[in-house]
């Protein structure tokens, strides 16, 4: 029994059509009955590669411009202009180059995902010129989906903490943080573990969706803040204007200028206690800066009262005394 067809496929008879024209020229049937998917098909997936392609450049090209920061400028990227600025424009160069870290990294994050999306769904589109069936597959997806979606919770809310927080720029590489349960110099910022290295030198990874509260010491300005004891047999007055003369002169010196923001502020008795009183100064500085002035301020501040004939609180029952002979 001859099984091979004995007449020309129905489409060689339908005038106008890709299938008649391919065999009238050919007078194959074969290749005039495939003419439509050998053709047609091909051109269908390369158009829908083609606008893939077009359409990821033109994504990461708008990315681009609503994140880039125009060069030499201190003007916010237009994805950030919305959001609540909180450095203060003094700091100038530092807040221009945070600006730009926040805003690469912010745009590397969009345009990873846009990638995702508009390649995944080329993909699909090229499965369906195919022929497959994509009904199973994408309700497997859909199953998988729900699943990953149950076991991977936190995985989630790492993710969308860490895209949060480096959108509304709750902080960045190099501050100095409390997260709660650890603090520090932040040394790494990604999308599910924040790194911090404490006083101590021990690394903390902290995940993302962990983080319920956050202190930073380094954002916009900080206050330095320096306690100065006395008896209650000082002069308040007295020391009150030693204190915010000497505190002047030494911030103006050149290793601590560069980092005052405002002149200090002599706020006077602070507290009172059953050992004596406590003076209390202030600086605004910049972030980060204000443990060094601190330190100096203390040291300058206690040698120039001790030189100018202040007791400490309990001075009289701590003295040493006369040398043995």
């Amino acid at each position: 029994m001859n099984l091979l067809p004995t007449e020309p496929p129905a489409c060689t008879r339908e005038v106008g059509s890709l299938c008649y024209q391919v065999f009238q020229v050919t007078k194959n049937e074969w290749l005039s009955a495939s003419a439509g998917w050998l053709l047609t098909k091909p051109l269908r997936i390369l158009m829908i590669v083609a606008v893939a392609f077009l359409l990821r450049y033109l994504v990461r090209r708008l990315i681009n411009r609503v994140t880039r920061m125009p060069g030499g400028s201190s003007k916010l990227p237009a994805l950030l202009r919305p959001l609540r600025e909180k450095a203060p424009e003094v700091l100038g160069s530092a807040v221009m180059e945070r600006r730009r870290q926040r805003a690469a990294t912010i745009g590397s994050v969009l345009k990873s995902m846009a990638t995702f999306l508009i390649y995944g769904l080329a993909f699909i589109l090229v499965l369906g010129e195919l022929g497959i069936d994509l009904a199973p597959i994408i309700a497997s997806a859909g199953i998988v989906g729900v699943a990953l979606g149950f076991g991977a919770q936190n995985l989630v809310k790492d993710f969308l903490s860490g895209m949060f927080m480096m959108i509304e720029d709750q902080y960045g590489v190099g501050d100095v943080v409390d997260v709660g349960e650890a603090s520090g110099t932040v040394e790494a910022v990604g999308l599910r573990i924040t790194t911090l290295r404490d006083i101590n030198g021990t690394v903390w990874y902290v995940r993302n969706g962990e983080v319920l509260r956050v202190g930073n010491s380094s954002q916009g300005f900080a206050v330095a803040v320096v306690d100065v004891p006395l008896s209650y047999s000082a002069d308040v007055e007295k020391a009150t204007e030693l204190m915010a003369e000497k505190a002047k002169t030494l911030l103006e010196s050149e290793g601590l200028a560069p980092n005052v923001l405002e002149p200090p502020e002599m706020l006077g008795v602070e507290t009172v206690t059953p050992e004596g009183i406590k003076l209390r100064l202030t600086v605004k500085v910049r972030p980060g800066k204000q443990w060094a002035v601190q330190r100096a301020l203390r040291a300058h501040l206690l040698a120039a009262l001790d030189e100018a004939g202040f007791e400490p609180p309990l001075g009289r029952f701590m003295s040493a005394g006369p040398a043995p002979q």
